[in-house]
């Protein structure tokens, strides 16, 4: 009988929601304004030459290059931020080795890490979803080969400080220390600076946030120059689909169409954080295109009063320190007129009373 890996069959699987095609998507931080139209014209004068070869992604990769200022061979293009984690972690963990993360983050990261046999040790984060810098120090161990942190983080918006990260990335030189700036452009920190100076430090960027490309799934993964060779031995050469190499120079061409989106999402965040705040609903204040709140009790019904008005949010109640929460993406200024007018006709509708969020018992431990 075929059997799979015992760590695979321990795996949790992760179930993205399905049956979104219908209504406003706030509930999975993608861009919700459709990509540049400069995209779309590529789209439809693309050739059956494009879709009958094999892709290259040379010419995407030095369009990226280019774009993000960096050396060729400090980066690579790849399907999505996921397939990044993913090779970072056939790259340097074995079996017995240790995996660092801080929680609530993108489960991704422990399942990708638990599939080559390494251990995860979480950090949770304290009451405030600050980031816990002063317990992930102590975390490290000689066994810790991988240290996974998002800045802002999801689902909390919540970001580390430059000069913590760097702290981590020296107090730990033999783990590969992965900055996912998959939110960046709604935040505008970034450690870009420091590859190649920190030999084991890597940057994740997306494509699917600001520049609303989510379908396409194209991500670049960005290191030192020696350790991205090694990090391209473990993957493919045809990860990337032509269709959407053709369409991306374009879409970082339009530098018009990514700064007034990434304006209006900044702009609809706060007004969205002080819709909270003058209702006093407790949140955390944000540097991504997301805002999470707590709803207590209220919040499953919240959620489905949300999608009964053609609205989707997303419930983060399982996520660890999350009770009670709800996340929701911020889009266009017209999207966001909507957004705050439906909630709170939904508050009304669902007799909705803000609630006082309780401590989290466990603040900053560390879980092995």
């Amino acid at each position: 009988m075929l059997n799979a890996r015992a760590v695979v069959q321990k795996l949790k699987e992760y179930h993205p929601p399905l049956g979104r095609r219908e209504g406003l998507r706030l509930d999975f931080n993608e861009n919700v304004g459709g990509c540049s139209p400069r995209v779309l014209r590529v789209l439809a004068s693309i050739s059956a030459e494009v879709l009958n070869k094999y892709p290259e992604r040379e010419a995407g990769e030095l369009a990226v290059a280019g774009y993000l200022g960096v050396a060729i061979d400090r980066l690579l293009l790849t399907n999505g931020v996921d397939e990044a984690i993913h090779l970072l972690c056939e790259t340097y963990l074995e079996p017995g080795d240790e995996a660092l993360i801080v929680v609530p983050t993108f489960s991704l990261y422990e399942i990708y890490a638990l599939a080559t046999g390494a251990k995860v040790v979480s950090v949770q984060a304290g009451d405030d979803f600050a980031f816990p810098a002063r317990q992930l120090l102590r975390a490290i161990t000689p066994a810790t080969k991988l240290i996974a942190l998002a800045t802002p983080n999801n689902p909390t918006g919540a970001v580390a400080a430059r000069a913590h990260l760097l702290a981590i990335a020296a107090a730990a030189p033999n783990a590969a220390l992965l900055v996912d700036e998959a939110y960046w452009d709604f935040h505008g920190e970034t450690l870009l600076d420091q590859v190649g100076t920190v030999p084991n430090l890597f940057l994740a960027r997306t494509f699917s946030k600001a520049f609303g490309l989510a379908g396409f799934r194209i991500g670049v993964l960005i290191g030192d120059a020696a350790q991205m060779k090694m990090v391209r031995r473990v993957g493919s050469p045809y990860n990337v689909n032509g269709v959407a190499l053709a369409c991306l120079t374009e879409a970082l061409a339009d530098r018009e169409f990514i700064t007034s989106y990434v304006s209006q999402v900044r702009e609809g965040r706060t007004r969205l954080e002080q819709f909270y705040g003058g209702r006093n609903i407790p949140f955390w204040p944000s540097r991504a295109n997301f805002v999470l709140a707590y709803f207590g009790d209220y919040r499953q019904t919240l959620v489905e009063e949300m999608r009964r008005r053609g609205i989707l949010v997303r419930d983060r109640n399982s996520d660890p320190g999350c009770a009670g929460c709800v996340r929701i993406t911020v889009g266009t200024r017209p999207q966001t007129d909507r957004l705050l007018r439906e909630l709170s006709e939904a508050f009304e509708a669902i007799g909705f009373k803000p609630q006082a969020r309780t401590s989290l018992a466990d603040a900053g431990e560390v879980r092995r």
